[in-house]
């Protein structure tokens, strides 16, 4: 009776801590939920805890299509278009980049593979601070700064190290004795990945398109210094919203935009994580 006593108590403690734990997490979302539902009349007058007495969505509809971002008064909702137009290239792009790169140092090992893939590890973990003058000289030379194009190429290059090394490690642990089999029988380079590696690459294909594209969308700097005006992501537009002070600031507004700025990626999650876990388990950060 007694070990069953200490059972039960150890098994409280444990639900009591996740349940306290799961609360302290919930609680912003919880207070950004209320509080865009609320009129500012009522976000004045009450808690930021208190539930809103007569809920309304004119703050969302406020944020999604009236808000001002400086002069202009046009929402988040071109932004929500400008952050589709760029990540969804941007993670087909660098993904295919960095699978190609990956299978090439995994199976065909080139002169110099091993220092190609340092480079790159490396790469991955310099701030990206450092190359943002470069960039801006490099691309404007170009005629992209400022561009759709422009930016999709940063975003390329600067998810193309992770990409590299994600699939390096993944097809690193594959048995050579697949891609020997194919070799004898006259596989080449695109052939082999064509046809045996992509078929065998879903699970780390639906880790980097969770990392890439969520990391793209909640991008702030690249999108500020690199997309120009014409193309500014939900981010961007995000911020300008909650730092525009043409009379009374609109807690309500300002909440409704940040959760509407942060729908995608967490649908994505929401969507996708059970594959998340099963790619990361089936190999993903192999090493």
């Amino acid at each position: 009776m007694a070990q069953r006593a200490e059972k039960s108590i150890a098994r409280f403690g444990v639900y009591a801590f996740l349940i306290i734990m799961a609360a302290f997490f919930l609680m912003p979302l919880y207070v950004m939920v209320a509080t865009s539902l609320k009129s500012m009349d009522e976000v004045r007058g009450s808690s930021i805890f208190a539930f809103p007495l007569r809920p309304t969505l004119e703050a969302w509809k406020t944020a999604w299509s009236a808000a001002c971002t400086g002069l202009t008064c046009s929402g988040v909702s071109v932004g929500f278009f400008n952050s589709l137009k760029i990540m969804i290239p941007s993670t087909f792009l660098s993904i295919l980049l960095g699978a190609v790169t990956g299978y090439a140092l995994s199976f065909w090992r080139p002169q110099g593979a091993g220092v190609i893939f340092a480079v790159l590890v490396v790469a991955a973990f310099i701030p990206y601070q450092v190359f943002i003058y470069p960039l801006v000289r490099v691309l404007s030379q170009a005629g992209l700064y400022n561009s759709l194009g422009g930016i999709i190429m940063v975003h390329v290059i600067f998810g193309l190290p992770v990409m590299v090394l994600m699939f390096r490690n993944y097809y690193a642990g594959l048995p050579r004795d697949l891609f020997s089999a194919a070799r004898v029988d006259g596989g080449g380079f695109w052939d082999i990945f064509f046809r045996l590696m992509l078929p065998l690459s879903p699970p780390i294909l639906i880790v980097a398109v969770i990392l890439q594209s969520t990391h793209i969308w909640n991008d702030f700097l690249f999108g500020l210094v690199f997309a120009g005006s014409d193309n500014r992501p939900m981010t961007v537009l995000l911020n300008n919203i909650v730092n525009t002070t043409q009379g009374e600031k609109a807690y309500n507004v300002d909440m409704a935009a940040t959760i509407l700025t942060a729908l995608v990626p967490l649908v994505i999650y929401l969507a996708s994580g059970r594959w998340f876990v099963r790619g990361i388990a089936a190999g993903a950060v192999k090493g």
